[in-house]
């Protein structure tokens, strides 16, 4: 046995392969079977795939880097809790590709923040944070409100995500651009949209084009607002 060991310890190559090795069966042994768990893939009432417009200010919101400031995750944590709400658990971002969990909180965490203000808050914060939060160091996003929004390609956008399991069905997508168009509008017949999206929030738009700025507050007004927490009790979390 010794001498089969200083074989790999004096050849670099065996060395390395044999390495490579070792961590590959270690890595199947411990991955492979988690597909294998039902348990493995959490499964919420409430949590459903983002609606159109949702989706379109997702993507805003990478795209302006806000998970730089704000994250989407909440510790389990008595402080944490006490300020932001029930912990975050997987279930939340299971149609996140990819997560948005952040790393830093320059800005107060955004995982529940979906309802606790209203819609022209978020309007007017996007558009000068300092106008309601003076202390706040947030740049300005006038521009997005001043954007129209690209749908184009919102059902390509959907399909992508289908192929990577987020469960939109062929009525969703076919539906997608009067879907969207119906969030942002306060005046249209939204029971289709809130029947495929429940809890989706009705953005009041400017009435002429959906802009950028509606999909954002779109997205930020859904942080949190599908799962119902309120048979869970965080009492036994900050004992």
């Amino acid at each position: 046995m010794f001498i089969r060991h200083e074989f790999f310890e004096k050849n670099a190559i065996f060395l390395l392969i044999g390495t490579l090795v070792t961590i590959a069966i270690g890595g199947i042994v411990e991955i492979v079977p988690l597909f294998t768990i039902e348990t493995t893939v959490e499964h919420v009432e409430g949590m459903r795939p983002y609606s159109p417009l949702e989706l379109r200010g997702r993507d805003i919101y990478v795209r302006e880097g806000c998970y730089l400031c704000h994250s989407q995750q909440i510790r389990t944590l008595r402080d944490e809790v006490e300020r932001y709400g029930h912990y975050s658990i997987a279930a939340e971002s299971m149609y996140d590709h990819p997560f948005q969990w952040g790393s830093k909180r320059i800005g107060p965490d955004l995982a529940r923040v979906g309802g606790k203000y209203s819609n022209d808050w978020h309007y007017a914060h996007l558009h000068n944070a300092q106008e309601v939060v003076p202390e706040s160091i947030m740049p300005h996003y006038a521009f997005l409100a001043e954007t129209p929004l690209d749908t184009d390609d919102i059902q390509n956008r959907m399909k992508t995500l289908r192929t990577v399991g987020v469960p939109y069905t062929d009525e969703d997508i076919a539906n997608a651009k009067a879907d969207l168009q119906t969030q942002a509008n306060p005046d249209a017949d939204s029971a289709k949209l809130l029947t495929r999206y429940p809890k989706a929030n009705i953005v009041p738009g400017n009435g002429h084009e959906v802009t950028e700025a509606d999909a954002l507050v779109a997205y930020l007004q859904m942080l949190g607002t599908l799962v119902n927490f309120a048979n869970t009790s965080t009492e036994r979390l900050q004992q």
